[in-house]
């Protein structure tokens, strides 16, 4: 079987799964959906930037939409410091994804913005999962005020999420990509039938540095993805290196100048390896957040 017949088997499938389990589930609750309202022009949030912890509502299409934004204590206004959008899974809220990644702590110690996304009703709009909302046009709204008004760095704007999040991380990379620096998708992944056409990659590079369990049931599905990932982009892998607890790494360097760089556990489920709350892997080998920092420190916005 050819990789695209792979694929598209693997799609059916998920499709067929995530339709029975109503999308890729957290286990930390539940949610329905509702039909979507009609369009209304957006309207700009008011907020005052500063240190610390700060919620940010955002009408948009008719929607209340927040974020939460957490300054390092050495912010002040006028810095240009790097973004890292953080989105949760599904059910699930971004208290709970900045819990389980910790992010808000490395962004102190490495002074950085940290945001976290809430979903409709507990999703995303990503590749699979989970509703109709346009995701991406409220993300690139978002991403543009923490420019404008926080003063985040637009050549430094990084991805993140797990499950859902991690799915939707991917989404960005494709229909965000002039904006978008580098991902981290953690128990997530590039499928689904949006992304059969061949067409369905980045335009400006992104890289791509990802974490994906052997115990995790889409497995298989995140495994496919990144490899027909890695072929569209013409990308040369490295040999596999062997870390603790079986775990490889693999580095493969793309035609376009991006970087794609793979963690497989091979005794993790659908986890973030060493988080710190639901979902979490806490005796896993590696730690996700630590790792996807350092590559995003490493990987500014790059331009063909």
């Amino acid at each position: 079987m050819s990789p695209t017949d792979l694929r598209r088997a693997l799609t059916a499938a998920l499709l067929t799964l995530t339709l029975a389990l109503a999308g890729c589930s957290s286990g930390s609750g539940d949610a329905k959906g509702k039909k979507p309202k009609k369009p209304s022009k957006s309207a700009s949030p008011k907020v005052s930037p500063g240190p610390g912890d700060q919620t940010v509502t955002l009408d948009w299409k008719g929607e209340k939409r927040t974020y939460a934004v957490h300054a390092p204590p050495s912010y002040t206004p006028g810095q240009k410091l790097p973004l890292v959008i953080v989105m949760h899974p599904y059910p699930s809220t971004g208290t709970h994804v900045a819990r389980l990644s910790a992010l808000s702590a490395k962004a102190d110690e490495e002074n950085f913005l940290a945001v976290y996304p809430e979903g409709l009703n507990g999703g995303m709009n990503a590749l699979v999962c989970c509703g109709s909302a346009d995701d991406v046009g409220f993300l690139r709204t978002m991403t543009k005020s923490l420019v404008d008004t926080w003063g985040a760095d637009p050549q430094r704007i990084y991805a993140t999420g797990i499950s859902n999040g991690g799915d939707m991380s991917f989404k960005l990379a494709v229909e965000l990509s002039d904006t978008i620096a580098a991902i981290a998708p953690v128990s997530g992944g590039y499928s689904g039938r949006i992304t059969d056409p061949a067409s369905y990659v980045p335009k400006s590079p992104v890289s791509v540095i990802t974490f994906i369990g052997g115990e995790d049931k889409w497995y298989p599905v995140f495994n496919a993805g990144l490899t027909i990932w890695q072929e569209r982009l013409k990308c040369e892998e490295q040999p596999p290196a062997k870390l603790k607890q079986k775990i490889t790494r693999t580095a493969a360097r793309c035609a376009d100048g991006s970087d794609v760089v793979a963690y497989r556990l091979p005794e993790m489920g659908h986890s973030w390896p060493q988080g710190k709350a639901d979902m979490a892997e806490r005796e896993a080998a590696v730690n996700a957040t630590d790792l996807m920092w350092e590559f995003f420190k490493s990987h500014p916005k790059k331009t063909t």
